[in-house]
């Protein structure tokens, strides 16, 4: 049995999306050969809202050493909130003082948040250890570019200094590497695209999966969700996750297709309720709406409602239980892959999807699935919301009109692969590959 020392600062209780990629993983790579140890941060060290009721999906025979990271109290007030840079050194101490002590064959480490990326080369150099960077979400990304922190989400100083650290930072860390995994395949392509003489590297697309086990903890729980009663007559089209920047305009587009719809569903559409659900990346505070501005000004605020701050893990799985239909968006980066496409199908309820075309949620949806059960809207990422509004208006008054959801419409066999036991097995595959380059 090889050992590997996963690093993932976002683990349980935290709230936050990073949370699920190690957490799916690690409780199956003893089935293939490989036993983790998981390294994280001390609950009392993040911001926000934590989710208690996550601890229950952590296998107690998974060894957890948790750290310190420096408080955000005081480094917040020097212009530091990144969890990666409070936490790098604690990381580094826990790691150093778990490696001096054990034999480990790899080391994994997930990004985001992107900093500890920088323990891979130097815990390599000090203990002979390769490492995997996994990409959750790229690391030199439209940040700094196109979006960034300053009003209207526009390009500010920070997030320009921020993008131009990480085109700095990243080759340096990837010319260190063993192997890199990602949750796309054009999210390691680029990263090789923008490193220079880049090594051999063993790369593998990881998409973001699921386990059932978690909607079996949903049920169990048997606990209603505080935003809509699903037995009150009326039609619950549900939206749970972050808006980004880049998705104002697929938003946009839904938006105006439930609009076209008035039209020809007149009655169904008066039933009808679209709920966003965890639109902002914030698990605390009192988070600015997202959508709610644009619902307003295209005359559908009384259909619309909102709740900007993240919910618990199995809050939101529970609203997917309870939806009429699912609402899937991505944005016009086509590297975008939904973190929740296969929860909802796990979900088992009726699904409107819109996506850039050369997303890999396309493909997938594509081979799997068939209307009516999931209806698929494509768009190029040059489409204007007009455009993104046309194409989805006829699904869009399907669903409302009726919506369905047939079990022989998706081929949940095939979609095993997308299990998290399945890409356990596929991630045990890399590090294999690294342990043996390395002679471990």
């Amino acid at each position: 049995m090889r050992r590997v020392l996963m690093v993932s600062p976002h683990f349980p209780p935290d709230n936050n999306a990073g949370t699920h990629r190690t957490r799916l993983l690690a409780p199956h790579l003893e089935r293939y050969g490989w036993q983790p140890t998981v390294v994280t941060i001390d609950s009392r060290d993040y911001e926000g809202r934590i989710d208690p009721t996550l601890l229950a999906l952590v296998p107690s025979s998974l060894r957890v050493e948790r750290c310190r990271a420096w408080s955000p109290a005081w480094t917040r007030a020097i212009g530091i909130g990144d969890l990666g840079l409070r936490a790098l050194m604690g990381l580094y101490r826990l790691c150093g003082r778990l490696m001096t002590r054990e034999r480990f064959d790899a080391l994994f480490i997930t990004i985001y948040p992107t900093y500890p990326a920088l323990l891979g080369p130097r815990l390599k150099r000090r203990f002979g250890v390769p490492f995997v960077l996994d990409y959750q979400d790229p690391w030199v990304g439209a940040w700094g570019d196109t979006v960034g922190g300053g009003p209207g989400n526009r390009v500010d100083f920070k997030s320009r200094a921020t993008r131009r650290l990480a085109s700095w930072l990243e080759p340096r860390v990837i010319s260190a590497a063993d192997g890199v995994t990602a949750v796309s395949t054009r999210t390691y392509t680029d990263v090789l695209a923008r490193t220079r003489n880049a090594p051999d590297l063993v790369c593998a697309t990881i998409p973001i999966g699921g386990d059932p086990a978690d909607f079996e903890a949903a049920r169990r729980r048997a606990a209603p969700n505080t935003w809509f009663n699903r037995d009150d007559g009326l039609l619950h089209f549900c939206y749970v996750g972050t808006l980004l920047p880049h998705g104002v305009t697929t938003l946009r587009g839904l938006l105006k297709a439930a609009t076209f719809a008035r039209a020809a569903h007149p009655r169904a559409f008066e039933r009808l309720r679209l709920h966003f659900l965890g639109t902002s990346n914030q698990t605390g505070g009192s988070p600015e709406p997202r959508v709610l501005p644009h619902a307003r000004e295209l005359g559908l605020e009384a259909h619309v409602t909102e709740e900007p701050t993240r919910l618990h893990y199995l809050d939101a799985l529970q609203v997917q239980l309870d939806a009429h239909v699912l609402l899937l968006m991505g944005s016009s980066e086509p590297h975008y892959t939904a973190s929740k496409l296969y929860p909802a199908l796990l979900a088992r309820r009726p699904i409107v999807a819109l996506y850039h075309r050369d997303s890999s949620v396309v493909d997938l949806l594509r081979q799997r699935s068939k209307a009516p059960s999931v209806e698929l809207v494509t768009y190029d990422g040059d489409a204007t919301e007009d455009d993104i509004a046309a194409s989805a208006a006829p699904a869009f008054a399907r669903s409302l009109a009726s919506p369905v959801y047939n079990e022989a419409d998706i081929d949940m066999a095939a979609l095993t692969e997308f299990s998290a036991e399945h890409l356990a097995g596929r991630l045990a595959g890399v590090l294999d590959q690294v342990a043996v380059r390395a002679g471990r």
